[in-house]
């Protein structure tokens, strides 16, 4: 699979969209609640069978846990056309995210209408936001790829740094990178090219 670059993101400063959104268990999940008495909330566009997202699951557990100590929340949402490419469906998403050690929600876009309001183009695809849920960082977790390099985060590490420390990560952001959003037909976004 060609890797896809996200160039098409939300502005920095811009509230995070509202969402209402699935775990596999039917638990709702929300922006709102989940930053509540948080200093930030990163959101994670990902799947289970891309390599990108593969290559740093692991990696991206133990962030999750790290920042989820200092008060920054992380929520995982899957927004891949599930009938063309049913091992992303939530069925399978709880045993992914064991074995990886996601113990932050991973939550189903069925409709893909959230992907499109976030204007995530890849998987997987990284936002934080801070404790109003205002961007401060859209981009690549790290610059290793598949086959090149471990996954250890460090541009994402260095954004929750500056968020927590109350300053700003300076642009340009690096694009994230991966497989493309496997949109249901018809339904790719204006920007998906």
């Amino acid at each position: 699979m060609a890797a896809v670059p996200s160039t098409f993101r939300l502005e920095p400063g811009t509230v995070a969209p509202d969402f209402i959104l699935p775990d596999p268990a039917g638990l709702l999940h929300r922006p709102a609640t989940l930053v509540a008495e948080k200093h930030g909330l990163l959101v994670v566009f990902a799947c289970n069978h891309c390599p990108y997202v593969i290559h740093l699951a692991d990696a991206l557990g133990r962030f999750a846990s790290e920042i989820a100590a200092k008060g920054i929340a992380t929520v995982a949402i899957a927004s891949n056309d599930i009938e063309r490419y049913p091992q992303d469906g939530p069925d399978r998403m709880p045993a992914f995210a064991e074995a990886h050690g996601w113990e932050f929600p991973y939550l189903h876009d069925a409709t893909q209408e959230v992907a499109h309001a976030y204007a995530a183009a890849c998987t997987p695809d990284f936002y934080l936001f801070d404790a109003k849920l205002k961007l401060v960082y859209a981009g690549q977790f790290d610059d290793s790829r598949p086959g090149k390099g471990d996954a250890s985060g460090s541009d994402l590490a260095c954004a929750a740094a500056n968020l927590l420390d109350g300053r700003e990560t300076p642009l340009p952001w690096s694009p994230s990178t991966g497989c493309n959003i496997k949109w249901r037909p018809g339904h790719e976004p204006d920007y998906f090219g």
